[in-house]
């Protein structure tokens, strides 16, 4: 395992977080109407990590 391939990998992981918080956000932006007719899941407010997407089980 080379020093650029693990560079590479937490790169990597670090724009999926990314993208995946971005969506989050603009999800919590559009009314509670709206994201029920989509169909997403119930959205929690966590009071210490903030706004999160519920995923159900």
């Amino acid at each position: 395992m080379s020093i650029l391939s693990s560079i590479g990998r937490v790169a990597t992981r670090y724009a999926q977080n990314r993208a995946r918080h971005r969506s989050e956000r603009e999800l919590l932006a559009l009314p509670i109407e709206l994201r029920k007719d989509i169909g997403w899941p119930e959205i929690v407010i966590d009071a210490q990590n903030g706004p999160r997407i519920c995923r159900a089980p």
